[in-house]
C-alpha cells in the first residue's frame, strides 16, 4: 500500500464577506433581524455571520417578485431563455469558486462538488433555457399554460447548490418569480448566485432570496402574496407546510426523506455492485434524500458482497473536504452528527453487528466514519429510520418477491436500485417497486431530462424533466 500525498485545493479563490444579509429586488440589503453563524464544518471556523430575515423582510421580498412576475412572465420565452443561458454559462465559468465555496459552507469533498454538484447545476440551467419557448408541448391537454405567479421555495443543506437550481431553473423558465430560502447552516452559495444573477443582468425581483431557519420558512410559505411551495427537506416539516397550506389554492411540491433498497441479486456483477453500493451510500457523507441506505443482497452471495464490501470501505479515505483525494468529508452541522450517532447507537443495543474500517477522525469538527450493520432485520431503527449519514443496514432475501416485500416495507418511496444481468427482472422488479427512481445496475445518477420525486413519505411532484415543468404552470 501507499500513501497519498495531500492534494489541497487553494480557497484563495473565494471571497467570503464578514456578514449577509438578503436578495431583495436585485441588490443586496442589510439584514435586521437576529443573525447566526455559518460554520466550516470540517473545522468549525466560523465563515461568516448571516442575518435572519423578519416577516417584514419577507413581505419586502414577496412584494419585488410579485412586481417583477408582471413583467417576467409576458417576457417571449426565447428572451427569459437568453437569461438562463447566460446564468449556466456564468456558473461554468466561475465554476471552481462555486465549488470551493460548497465545500467549505457545507463539508462535502471538493471532487464532488467540482465534478458533480457545480457541473449539474449548469446543466440544469442550459435544459430549462430550452424549455423556455416550447412550454406549449410541455404539458399535455394544456396548449397554452401560463406561469402561476412568486414560488416560494425553501431547500436544503446536503446539495445547496443543485437544490437551489432545480427549483429555481424550472420556475424561471416557466415564467414565475422567486423568493428563494436556503438552509441556516449553507447560505453562501446562494449568497454567490445572487452575484450571479447581477452579473448576468437578470431583471431585479425575478430572484430574491432571504435568509434564516424555521421561523422565516413558515413565514414564506404562509405569506398570502406566494402561488407556489417548492420545497426539499425532512419529511416533518414537509407534513407542517402540508398543513399550513391546506385550504388555499397554493400549488405545491415536496420532495421529502428516503430510505432507499439496493438489491443485489446472485447474477449481479460483484464489484460493479460493491461500486454502487459504496456510491449510493457514502456520496456526500450519505447526506442524500435517495441514498441506498438499505442494501438487500440474494442470501447465497450475501456474504462474498459483504467482504468485498468492507474491503472497499477500507480504502476510503476521510479527511479535509479541500483535498482532492477525500472521499468523506464532514457532517454537515453538530445537530445532524448527534442524530446519526445517536440512531448507529441504538442500531448496535438492538443487536446488528457494527463495523467501520480503521479510520481516524479529524480533532475538530463533525466526523462520522462510515459504518455498516450486518444482522439487521426489519424491525431494526436502522433499518427503518432515515439516518441521513454514511450508515449502511445489510438485509437479506431469498427470492425476487421477497426482496420487493423488503424493499416497500418502509413509509419512504423515493429510490431503489436493482442489480442483475437479467433486463426481464429489471423491468418486473421496477414495476413492483414503491420507488420515484429505479436505478438498474447504477445508482445515484441524476439527469435535468429525467423527473425526481416519490411516493408515501417522501412527498409528492416531480422536479425536473417536463414533469417538473407542471408543477410551475397552471
Amino acid at each position: 500500500m501507499f500513501e497519498y500525498a495531500p492534494a489541497p485545493e487553494s480557497r484563495g479563490i473565494v471571497t467570503i464577506a464578514d456578514s449577509y444579509g438578503h436578495f431583495v429586488d436585485g441588490e443586496f440589503v442589510e439584514g435586521t433581524g437576529e443573525t447566526f453563524t455559518s460554520l466550516n464544518p470540517a473545522t468549525e471556523e466560523v465563515l461568516a455571520e448571516v442575518s435572519a430575515a423578519t416577516d417584514a423582510e419577507v413581505d419586502t421580498a414577496v412584494a419585488a417578485a410579485r412586481k417583477a412576475f408582471a413583467t417576467w412572465s409576458r417576457m417571449p420565452g426565447r428572451e427569459r431563455a437568453k437569461y438562463l443561458y447566460r446564468i449556466a454559462r456564468i456558473i461554468q465559468e466561475r465554476g471552481r469558486e462555486l465549488a470551493v465555496l460548497e465545500t467549505l459552507d457545507n463539508g462535502k469533498p471538493i471532487k464532488e462538488t467540482r465534478d458533480f454538484d457545480v457541473p449539474t447545476v449548469a446543466a440544469h440551467f442550459f435544459y430549462h433555457a430550452g424549455w423556455a419557448d416550447k412550454l406549449e408541448y410541455a404539458v399535455p391537454g394544456k396548449p397554452d399554460p401560463q406561469p402561476l405567479g412568486v414560488a416560494a421555495q425553501v431547500i436544503p443543506w446536503n446539495f445547496p447548490l443543485l437544490m437551489l437550481a432545480w427549483k429555481v431553473a424550472p420556475a424561471l423558465a416557466t415564467g414565475n418569480t422567486v423568493v428563494l430560502k436556503p438552509a441556516e447552516t449553507t447560505p453562501l452559495s446562494a449568497m454567490l448566485f445572487a452575484e450571479i444573477c447581477q452579473q448576468a443582468d437578470l431583471p431585479p425581483g425575478v430572484v430574491n432570496i432571504v435568509n434564516g431557519a424555521g421561523d422565516t420558512g413558515r413565514a414564506l410559505v404562509a405569506h398570502p402574496g406566494v402561488d407556489k411551495v417548492a420545497f426539499t427537506g425532512s419529511t416533518d416539516v414537509g407534513r407542517a407546510i402540508a398543513r399550513q397550506v391546506a385550504g388555499t389554492d397554493k400549488k405545491v411540491t415536496l420532495e421529502l426523506g428516503g430510505k432507499g433498497a439496493n438489491i443485489v441479486f446472485d447474477d449481479a456483477p460483484v464489484d460493479q455492485a460493491v461500486e454502487g453500493i459504496v456510491n449510493g451510500i457514502f456520496f456526500n457523507q450519505g447526506h442524500v434524500c435517495c441514498a441506498g441506505s438499505r442494501l438487500l443482497v440474494q442470501e447465497s452471495v450475501a456474504e462474498e458482497v459483504l467482504e468485498r464490501l468492507k474491503r472497499r470501505m477500507s480504502t476510503l479515505r476521510l479527511g479535509d473536504p479541500l483535498d482532492k483525494n477525500t472521499d468523506i468529508g464532514a457532517v454537515n452541522s453538530a445537530e445532524q452528527l448527534k442524530r446519526i450517532t445517536e440512531l448507529a447507537d441504538a442500531g448496535e443495543d438492538e443487536g446488528a453487528t457494527r463495523w467501520s474500517p480503521a479510520c481516524e477522525l479529524p480533532g475538530n469538527g463533525f466526523w462520522f466514519p462510515p459504518t455498516v450493520f450486518s444482522n439487521v432485520t426489519q424491525a431494526h431503527r436502522v433499518a427503518q429510520a432515515e439516518i441521513f449519514g454514511p450508515v449502511l443496514s445489510v438485509l437479506t432475501f431469498r427470492t425476487p418477491s421477497e426482496a420487493v416485500e423488503k424493499a416497500n416495507n418502509s413509509p419512504y418511496g423515493l429510490s431503489a436500485g436493482v442489480w442483475t444481468e437479467k433486463g426481464s427482472r429489471i423491468l418486473w422488479m421496477a414495476n413492483q417497486l414503491r420507488a420515484g427512481v429505479v436505478w438498474a445496475n447504477t445508482f445515484n445518477k441524476f439527469d435535468p431530462t429525467s423527473p425526481f420525486g416519490g411516493y408515501k413519505e417522501s412527498g409528492y411532484g416531480r422536479e425536473g424533466g417536463r414533469h417538473g415543468l407542471e408543477g410551475y404552470l397552471k
